[in-house]
């Protein structure tokens, strides 16, 4: 009966998708479009919606104090930019964050549930996020668990996103697909309905720890499944592209693809987050004409 529960499910979208078209569905639409949000306005946005992040093993409480700090100094130095989006970190830095962090309007999101693989008990998996909630956490990034993605037990991917998503309650969560590691676009739709249905609030590409991490083909499917999504129960998803985001045009590239799928709508940095480390320096030097090493 479960198992009927998530095949009528993917029964009312399209999962038979054939990559080669995708690829150029994706090439069309950015050789025509692509140019047009070339533009300093855009980038601007862009800067608004980056989730400043450090994940890096050699993180300690000092270097992310001082992370943060950055953040903080940003509001005076270049007080017309408004601001990032978020800045994302292990859970046992969300406490250095929230008593660090002096713009409210900046998120703290916490990678959790046995990041990046996904591979714990799913009590370990509550207790984590519950943890960082607790010391001030105002997002959630988990793994979907992809083994058992690729092992056709939605049950058990869905369980377990459904269960972290009850302990994150009016916190925004984000799935992270993975999308490297599922090969094809059907399954990439595919496991972003499945996300969808069990309670994400954005889907977002990848963890940036594996290749091949966000492509420009991933965010078009993901997008269409938002869409399509959005179009049958009226609830609106985020889109997080995170992963091998090196340069300024490839910024623009998730961007265009967000606003030709998904419209308008998505063009706020509430529902559009680039997560990134080295993108925010990129886009400062092209907004101000010069180069900048900020963060």
């Amino acid at each position: 009966m479960e198992t009927n529960k998530y095949e009528q499910t993917f029964a009312q979208y399209n999962l038979e998708l054939d990559d080669e078209k995708v690829a150029r569905q994706v090439e069309i639409l950015l050789k025509e479009h692509l140019e047009e949000n070339n533009t300093v306005e855009v980038k601007k946005f862009l800067l608004n919606s980056v989730e400043l992040t450090t994940l890096k093993t050699t993180d300690s409480e000092e270097s992310v104090l001082k992370f943060v700090e950055k953040v903080n100094e940003f509001d005076d130095k270049y007080p017309e930019l408004g601001h990032v989006a978020t800045v994302c970190v292990y859970p046992n830095f969300a406490k250095i964050c929230h008593d660090t962090l002096e713009n409210e309007d900046v998120e703290i999101a916490c990678v959790s549930g046995s990041f990046p693989s996904s591979q714990t008990f799913i009590e370990v998996k509550v207790a984590e996020t519950a943890l960082a909630i607790k010391d001030g956490a105002t997002e959630i990034d988990i793994v979907m668990p992809v083994g058992k993605f690729l092992s056709e037990d939605y049950e058990g991917v869905a369980d377990d996103i459904a269960e972290l998503k009850a302990v994150c309650g009016e916190k925004k969560m984000k799935v992270i697909l993975e999308t490297g590691c599922l090969k094809t676009a059907s399954n990439i739709k595919k496991a972003s309905i499945l996300s969808m249905y069990a309670g994400a609030d954005y889907i977002k590409t990848s963890t940036g720890k594996l290749e091949p991490a966000a492509t420009p083909e991933a965010a078009f499917v993901m997008c269409q499944a938002i869409k399509e999504y959005y179009e049958k129960t009226g609830i609106q998803i985020g889109f997080k592209p995170a992963g091998g985001m090196k340069t300024v045009k490839d910024a623009l590239t998730y961007y265009t693809i967000v606003k030709e799928v998904l419209g308008e709508k998505w063009l706020t940095n509430q529902w559009l987050r680039l997560g990134t480390s080295s993108l925010a320096n990129k886009l400062l030097s092209d907004i101000t004409g010069e180069e900048v090493k900020f963060f």
